[in-house]
């Protein structure tokens, strides 16, 4: 496993271990390295060298944190034909713009003008994955798996995207809510992702899926109703308000986690979970994440990571917004 003491790679072993399987760790040490005291852990920087792994043979591997082609280029040179089956999670940024709704794993792959670019952008973020994954399927085989999430959520996010708008929603009065409502939205529950991700390895599986949830048609407003019917109390109001009128006060997803910024061409949430499903993916009701989620978020100190709008820069926003 390359990575998982954080929220992915976590819920991956998790389900690993649950299923009977040995698990080795690589990370840095540095995010909860007490975890899971009883496997074997491997402290490395994969960016430094990956020595610590020579001579090592495993039946999988899992890479969750692979964000250039030269990490998937180090990890083959320690490990060869001793990675055994190797699962590369992607992202469906993978893809080229612009993607038709319900589009499959098929779809063309996004490309890089600076394939050896170090640099983790808006504009590289995709690209580079997309050439990652070319990377390990040329180099592990043609049996390596790849699997492309939207937005994963539920417990131990430290993104605090998906969260930020469970505890906001679940705080309730007038929650501001970025338009349109009809933007496409998916997520996927970290859990049910982990336990297919093993069970794929288990079957022997190879090839793209997509890890997503649900089918479309389903929406950014769709995504908000169902937090707010569960766990919002009541007399809370979601006030849409238009995308243009947000961006002319520069504000992005920051203030908007998970929020597409009205861009129609932005239909990477709108990808088809038809071969996932048949190949076992099989997500929770979205009510039990969202409950999941708020009972998680409650049990923390705050939130680790800056995102979403403070309550004044809210309630000021509502109040000119609906002046207009």
């Amino acid at each position: 496993m390359v990575g998982g003491t954080r929220f992915v790679g976590r819920h991956v072993v998790e389900a690993a271990l649950q299923r009977g399987h040995e698990v080795t760790l690589l990370h840095r040490g540095q995010t909860n390295a007490d975890l899971f005291p009883g496997v074997e852990h491997i402290l490395a920087d994969r960016n430094d060298g990956l020595a610590e792994l020579s001579g090592r043979t495993f039946d999988a591997t899992v890479d969750v944190c692979a964000y250039f082609p030269r990490q998937v280029r180090s990890l083959h040179a320690a490990l060869g034909d001793g990675a055994g089956h190797y699962l590369y999670v992607s992202s469906v940024s993978a893809y080229a713009e612009p993607l038709p709704v319900n589009y499959v794993e098929t779809a063309a792959l996004a490309t890089l003008e600076d394939p050896d670019t170090d640099v983790v952008t808006d504009t590289t973020y995709g690209g580079l994955k997309a050439v990652s994954e070319q990377l390990a399927t040329e180099l592990f085989g043609s049996a390596t798996l790849l699997v492309r999430p939207t937005y994963v959520v539920g417990p131990d996010d430290y993104t605090w995207r998906f969260p930020y708008w469970v505890s906001r929603i679940a705080a309730g009065g007038d929650v501001l809510a970025p338009g349109p409502a009809d933007d496409p939205a998916q997520v996927i529950d970290v859990r049910d992702q982990g336990d297919w991700m093993v069970r794929l390895l288990e079957n022997g599986t190879s090839g793209a899926f997509h890890s997503v949830s649900p089918a479309p048609p389903f929406s950014w407003g769709d995504l908000l109703e169902a937090i707010a019917a569960a766990v919002a109390p009541p007399g809370t109001t979601l006030v849409w308000v238009d995308p243009d009128w947000l961006r002319d006060r520069d504000l992005d997803d920051t203030a908007f986690p998970l929020w597409a910024g009205g861009v129609p061409e932005a239909t990477f949430s709108a990808a088809n979970p038809a071969k996932a499903y048949a190949a076992g993916l099989s997500p929770r009701p979205l009510a039990d994440t969202i409950r999941d989620t708020l009972a998680w978020a409650k049990a923390q100190d705050g939130p680790t990571a800056a995102t979403g709008l403070n309550p004044g820069l809210e309630a000021e926003l509502i109040n000119s917004w609906r002046a207009t």
